[in-house]
C-alpha cells in the first residue's frame, strides 16, 4: 500500500491538528463507529473534530490549560479519544486509568498526577472517584458521560457531559475562532498524554509521551504496516495501556483508518465479525482464550468434525512452518472457522504487551490468520520491533522498524544473551515528577528494559523474560518461568501457570484451571461440582491437568520438566495485586501470599490446608477452607534423585 495518504507530520505535529486537518479535508468520511443497544452508530471525521472541541472549549471554560492533568476512566468509547484529544487542545495532558482498578489504584493516580479533572464513562466509574472522599484534594471536577442512575448525586464536582458542552458553546460564542486559537497554540514537543507503566514490581510510574514523537513514530511503524482509510480496526483492549493508544488513538488520525468500539466485552466476537476488522491487536491472554475456546468446541464436535480439525490442523502446521498457509485445509477447515471468528477479512494481527507462546502463535498461524509479533515499552511509545510479513519466526519477536531504531543487547554471555536496551528519535520524555526514575532508565540515551535477550542467526530479537525473573535451579539449571508457563497455557483447560523453581531442587507449578472450559467438559461427563474451588478439587480434574502438563514436559530438557503441581483455589486476580491490569504476572506477590502452598510444593507432605479469605471487588468477603493435593509427575524416587 503506498504512504501517500499520510500528512505533513512536521506541519500537523500535534493531536488536535492532525484531527483538524482530517475533519477540513475529510469531514464527511467515517472515523468510527460505536455500538450502541445492538446498533451500529457512526461518526464522521466532521463528528468526532466537533465532539473534541466541545470538551476542549469545555476544558477551557473550567480553567484547564498548560500543566495541567485530565484522567480519563472507563470502557473504551468514542468519548474516551475525544476527551484525549481534547486534552492536549487546552495544553493539558490526559491520564488514563484502567476501568476496572480498584479505589486504592485510582487514588495512588490521581494523587501522584495531581489530576484537576476526571472524566469518568459512568455511575460505576463515578462511585470509584466519589468513594475517595477528601483524599483526591486536587480534583475539581468529575465529568459524566453516561446520566443513567446520576440523578442521585449532589456532589459539587459532578457535571455530566451535557453540561460541559454547553459551556463550550457559551465559550464558543462569547469569543469566535477560540478553539482554532488553542490547536495553533499545541505544540509536538508538548508533553499530550501521561501513560501508566506496567508495574510488575511496583506502583506504575507515568511516562511522559510528546505528541509529534507519537505522530512520527506512527509513520515509521506504517512502513512496516501500512494500514489507510479502507482498512477497519475494532478495539477490545484497555485504553489507558500503550498498545491501545497507539491503534485506537494515535494511528487512526495519522492513516485515517476507521476505528470501532464494540458494544460490550461479551460481545466481543459477535460484534468483531459484523465488522471484520482488516487489522487487530490482541494481548496474549486474548489470543490465548480465543484458540482455548476453538479447541474446546471441537472436543464437542461430532468424530467427523474433530477428524476433519485434526487433518486441516496438521497441514496447516506444516505449511506454516515454511510461512505459507495449505489451501486444501483452508479450503476444508480454515475458511469457515476464520470467517465464523471474524478474521475473514484480515491483513495483519499482532500480538505483544507479553510473550505470546510459539504454541498458541503456531496454531494461528495454521489457520491463516496473518501473525505479527511486536515488541516494546511504554517509555519508547509501544512497539519498536515486528515481523515483516514475510518474515515471521513463531520465537522471535522480529527486527526494528529501521535504522533509526537501535536495540542492543548489552554485555552477553557467551550464547549472546544479555540485557535489551535500545534507544531511537522518538522516545518519551521521562518519566513524570520522579527524575530519579528516568536517570536509572536511560543510561547515555540508551533505555534499559530489564529483558533479556539475544539476536538469532536470522537478525530477529529472541525476549527470554525479564531478567529479574530468570530462574537457576539448585543444581545450577538455567530456566524462563515465563516460557514453560506460555507452553502449559496453549491448553485450553489452563488459564495462569505459575513456574517456581530458583534455587530448589527441581520445577514445580501453581495452576488456574480455565472454569469456563473445564466447568463444560465436567458437565460433560457429569462430574458434580459447585464452585471453581470444588471444581479445581476434583481427582477427574487433577488427572485432566497431569495429562496437559505432561505434553508440556514431552517438550521440554529434562531439567525443565515439571515435577509437581497444585491446583489454586482460585485464580489469579489484578485485584489482588497478583497480576498486573495487563495481565502480567506479579512474581514477588504471589510468592509472599503463597509461601505456604511453595513450601508444601517442596516438602513431602501430599496435601496442604488451605484456610483463608478472599476479599471481592464491592468489599464482601468469603472464606475458604479446602485442602490442595500435591501431585507428582514421577515417582518419588525420581524426585529424590533430582533433589540430590
Amino acid at each position: 500500500m503506498s504512504l501517500a495518504h499520510l500528512p505533513d507530520v512536521d506541519r500537523f505535529d500535534t493531536l488536535p491538528k492532525l484531527l483538524r486537518h482530517n475533519a477540513t479535508k475529510f469531514g464527511g468520511d467515517i472515523a468510527m463507529r460505536e455500538k450502541q443497544f445492538g446498533l451500529w452508530q457512526t461518526l464522521t471525521w466532521a463528528d468526532y473534530a466537533r465532539r473534541v472541541e466541545q470538551f476542549a472549549l469545555g476544558f477551557h471554560k473550567l480553567g484547564i490549560g498548560a500543566g495541567d492533568v485530565v484522567g480519563i476512566i472507563g470502557d473504551s468509547r468514542p468519548d474516551w479519544v475525544a476527551a484525549a484529544v481534547a486534552s492536549h487542545a487546552v495544553k493539558a495532558m490526559s491520564l488514563g486509568i484502567y476501568q476496572d482498578s480498584l479505589d486504592p489504584e485510582v487514588e495512588y493516580l490521581i494523587n501522584y498526577a495531581g489530576a484537576r479533572l476526571i472524566v469518568a464513562e459512568d455511575e460505576e466509574q463515578v462511585d470509584k472517584i466519589l468513594n475517595l472522599g477528601d483524599s483526591i484534594e486536587t480534583v475539581e471536577k468529575i465529568v459524566y458521560c453516561d446520566p443513567r442512575g446520576m440523578r442521585k448525586y449532589d456532589d459539587p464536582r459532578l457535571m455530566s457531559a451535557e453540561a460541559l458542552w454547553a459551556l463550550a458553546d457559551q465559550a464558543a460564542e462569547a469569543e469566535p475562532g477560540l478553539y482554532d486559537r488553542l490547536v495553533d497554540a499545541t505544540e509536538g514537543e508538548d508533553c499530550a498524554v501521561l501513560c501508566t507503566t506496567s508495574g510488575t514490581t511496583s506502583n506504575p510510574k507515568l511516562a511522559m509521551l510528546p505528541a509529534g514523537r507519537l505522530i512520527r513514530h506512527v509513520v515509521a511503524y506504517s512502513d512496516m504496516v501500512p494500514l489507510g482509510p479502507d482498512d477497519e480496526y475494532v478495539s477490545v483492549l484497555p485504553m489507558p495501556w500503550i498498545g491501545e493508544q497507539f491503534y485506537a488513538l494515535f494511528q487512526p488520525l495519522v492513516c485515517r483508518n476507521k476505528l470501532n468500539f464494540v458494544e460490550e466485552p461479551e460481545t466481543m466476537m459477535h460484534d468483531m465479525r459484523e465488522i471484520g476488522p482488516t487489522f487487530l491487536l490482541f494481548a496474549p491472554r486474548v489470543w490465548e482464550q480465543i484458540a482455548a475456546d476453538v479447541r474446546a468446541r471441537i472436543e464437542d464436535a461430532t468424530p467427523l468434525k474433530r477428524w476433519m480439525y485434526q487433518f486441516g490442523m496438521k497441514l496447516g502446521l506444516k505449511a506454516a512452518e515454511r510461512g505459507r498457509t495449505d489451501k486444501l485445509a483452508d479450503f476444508l477447515l480454515f475458511r469457515a472457522l476464520k470467517d465464523r471468528l471474524g478474521f475473514a477479512r484480515l491483513r495483519y494481527a499482532a500480538t505483544g504487551g507479553a510473550a505470546l507462546g510459539p504454541d498458541t502463535f503456531k496454531f494461528f498461524m495454521a489457520m491463516g490468520v496473518p501473525m505479527l509479533q511486536i515488541y516494546g515499552q511504554t517509555e519508547l511509545m509501544g512497539v519498536y520491533t515486528i515481523h515483516r510479513a514475510d518474515d515471521v519466526d513463531f520465537d522471535t519477536v522480529g527486527k526494528p522498524f529501521n535504522d533509526n531504531y537501535e536495540v542492543m543487547i548489552d554485555q552477553p554471555d557467551k550464547n549472546g544473551v544479555g540485557e535489551i536496551v535500545s534507544r531511537h528519535p522518538n522516545m518519551f520524555l521521562g518519566y513524570f515528577k520522579n527524575e530519579a526514575a528516568t536517570a536509572e532508565s536511560i543510561v547515555d540515551g540508551w533505555m534499559r528494559t530489564g529483558d533479556a535477550g539475544y539476536y538469532d542467526k536470522k537478525g530477529h530479537l529472541v525476549v527470554i523474560d525479564r531478567i529479574s525473573d530468570i530462574a537457576t535451579t539448585a543444581g545450577g539449571d538455567r530456566f524462563s518461568p515465563q516460557f514453560i508457563e506460555n507452553k502449559l497455557k496453549f491448553s485450553p483447560y489452563i488459564a495462569e501457570a505459575v513456574v517456581l523453581g530458583d534455587a530448589k531442587p527441581y520445577l514445580t507449578a501453581m495452576i488456574c484451571i480455565r472454569f469456563a472450559v473445564v466447568s463444560k467438559w465436567a458437565e460433560q461427563r457429569r462430574i458434580a461440582f459447585t464452585t471453581y474451588t470444588d471444581l479445581s478439587a476434583r481427582a477427574e480434574v487433577l488427572d485432566l491437568i497431569r495429562g496437559e502438563i505432561e505434553q508440556v514436559n514431552a517438550s521440554l530438557p529434562e531439567a525443565q520438566k515439571i515435577r509437581k503441581f497444585i491446583l489454586l483455589y482460585k485464580e489469579l486476580d489484578a485485584d489482588d495485586g497478583e497480576l498486573t491490569r495487563t495481565r502480567k504476572v506479579r512474581r514477588s506477590v504471589v510468592a509472599d501470599k503463597y509461601d505456604n502452598i511453595i513450601g508444601g510444593l517442596y516438602g513431602d507432605a501430599g496435601e496442604i490446608d488451605i484456610d483463608t479469605v478472599i476479599t471481592y471487588q464491592d468489599g464482601s468477603t468469603q472464606r475458604i477452607r479446602t485442602v490442595l493435593a500435591v501431585t507428582h509427575m514421577q515417582p518419588a524416587a525420581a524426585l529424590s534423585q533430582a533433589a540430590e
